[in-house]
């Protein structure tokens, strides 16, 4: 598939950008309280971008202002809402990356429903390609967590790709700003009743705390759902999904830089093979409607 430099450059810094939320995670955990991270994540982010956001949404249609409410309460308040609370219910990191890893192709097959892209044979390949490849990769962090834990895990995998679909359903020329203002301050807005329900929502002042917040807002949410949101505008759902493959190899790197985690075989040889599953996916070959 040819493709630009610009839309190369949204995709690679996706990439770096959303696996970033995984080393987020890890610095949140030595906090009192993940959920009073995430809800300082969020209202700091929405405070920070009202200048950019309020004279817009003030002429934004009631119909288009819900929807991306709505959009930001999937995609940011039940997808890292589930999924943390899966991890905190027992199940491993690899267990959750490999349930996260189904993204691409839960996408693909309602993609060509919802929004009648064609997803190609080769597509088609390429996912599973790619699936397999995260599987291999993730596959010494497996483990058993109840049932309940697996279930809020798929629903977090679920609610970022309903998001995912509503937006490119919806098309809307809303800048990206204001977009992130409003699905921030939702978001801020429903993990209050969590972070109260942990103990309270004042702010820690340790370097801890403060290094997982800055973190988050300037990695994971401007820059990570920043860079998600662009390029859903510019190419189909299912490729954005597809570079999902790429978070486990590229989180392993993040952690050898930030913490000195050692980058495993599994890891190098999954990360080759998701290599393939995304060269694969994004052909525009043997076309086969989903």
């Amino acid at each position: 598939m040819k493709m630009s430099g610009s839309l190369l450059m949204l995709e690679t810094g996706l990439i770096i950008c959303w696996s970033s939320g995984f080393i987020g995670a890890q610095l949140a955990s030595s906090t009192p309280s993940v959920f009073l991270v995430l809800f300082w994540r969020f209202l700091l982010t929405a405070v920070v971008l009202v200048p950019f956001t309020y004279k817009i949404c003030i002429a934004l249609p009631k119909r288009d202002l819900v929807l991306q409410l709505v959009i930001g309460a999937l995609a940011m308040f039940a997808s890292l809402g589930f999924g943390v609370k899966a991890i905190d219910l027992g199940v491993p990191l690899g267990t959750a990356a490999l349930i996260t890893a189904l993204q691409p192709l839960v996408t693909a097959a309602l993609a060509g429903y919802f929004l009648k892209e064609k997803v190609r044979l080769l597509q088609w390949l390429g996912l599973v390609v790619g699936l397999l490849g995260v599987a291999y990769a993730v596959s010494g962090a497996l483990g058993a967590a109840s049932l309940l834990a697996y279930a809020f895990s798929f629903l977090g995998m679920l609610s970022i790709v309903a998001a995912s679909l509503m937006t490119k359903y919806q098309d809307s020329s809303l800048p990206i700003v204001p977009t992130l203002g409003l699905q921030s301050g939702i978001s801020a807005l429903l993990f209050l009743p969590l972070a109260l329900y942990d103990g309270s929502i004042l702010p820690v002042i340790d370097s801890s705390f403060i290094l997982a917040i800055v973190w988050f807002i300037l990695l994971s949410t401007i820059g990570g759902y920043g860079f998600y949101w662009l390029c859903l505008h510019r190419t189909t759902a299912t490729r954005v999904a597809s570079l999902m493959y790429f978070t486990p190899a590229v989180t392993a790197v993040w952690g050898l830089l930030m913490f000195g985690q050692p980058i495993t075989m599994h890891i190098i040889i999954g990360f080759a093979v998701c290599l393939v599953g995304v060269w694969l996916a994004s052909t525009t070959r043997l076309a086969f409607k989903a």
